[in-house]
């Protein structure tokens, strides 16, 4: 599933459409991406209007109107933003196409639909949007938070914790993998065991990771580097790029794990 890094790539996929009028928007009626959605509003509201902006905030992407109305893009485990500078026809996996004045169309593509299309019109910013946490790049996500919120879940393992998008917005399987290996805590630790400096520690490496992930993948869908994590975790025989020994594999949190058992201690979240 797309994190914080992909969906801030997918979002400028759409960036071409920027200061563009609308001149035909497509939901497909039949597809579960756009359920709920009253698609003769929506068409009111798209059409004539002019897209302004567009936002990437956890693994969300949204797009803002002349005309107040917003268009909200979950892209689930599938999907993926596309622009044409020409119509095209439509192809079985386009579930969502906006057609511009100036002949462009920008395409939400899902083959699964575990993706999601929200439409919202009106002064105030959509609740689907607004209750999206701060970020972890934000001023607002302090080591305070982080301390807080691990007390809340103390029992839990801070790998499943560290996937709770509800305080830490796109963070998905991957980046807390990276996230732990880095800080050198065990997936397996329990969050209510993080002495103050761990937590600290911890905050530092969510932001580093994040501030690298939108850098190099975010940028341009860049190969991360071999120093990371992320080209080790999937590899057969794969091992870790800091002491060269064979990396761990197992499910934690009910997600697939991967750590290095040298690197990554149990208890060293104590200290």
């Amino acid at each position: 599933m797309p994190e914080l890094a992909e969906v801030e790539y997918f979002r400028k996929q759409w960036d071409g459409g920027l200061g563009q009028t609308v001149a035909k928007a497509y939901l497909n009626s039949k597809a579960r991406v756009g359920r709920g959605i009253d698609v003769k509003a929506m068409n009111r509201a798209f059409v004539g209007a002019k897209i302004i902006q567009s936002l990437a905030a956890a693994k969300q992407i949204a797009l803002c109107f002349s005309n107040g109305a917003w268009l909200g893009v979950h892209l689930g485990m599938t999907g993926k933003l596309e622009a044409t500078p020409t119509k095209q026809k439509l192809r079985r996996h386009d579930h969502f196409k906006l057609t511009l004045r100036n002949g462009c169309e920008l395409i939400f593509v899902d083959p699964r639909q575990f993706g999601r299309i929200q439409f919202w019109s009106g002064p105030e910013t959509p609740p689907w949007w607004a209750k999206i946490p701060p970020a972890i790049l934000s001023s607002e996500f302090t080591p305070g938070v982080v301390a807080a919120f691990l007390r809340r879940r103390a029992r839990t393992t801070i790998k499943a914790v560290l996937l709770m998008q509800e305080r830490f917005p796109g963070i998905g399987n991957w980046m807390a993998d990276e996230v732990l290996w880095r800080a050198g805590f065990h997936p397996r630790a329990k969050a209510g065991d993080f002495s103050p400096q761990a937590v600290r520690k911890l905050h530092s490496t969510l932001r580093e990771v994040c501030r690298d992930a939108l850098r190099v993948i975010g940028k341009d869908w860049s190969d991360p580097p071999d120093s990371w994590l992320f080209n080790h975790r999937w590899e057969k025989g794969g091992r870790c790029p800091r002491t060269r020994t064979a990396l761990v594999r197992a499910t934690i949190g009910g997600r697939t794990t991967c750590w290095s058992p040298r690197r990554q201690v149990l208890g060293a979240e104590r200290r």
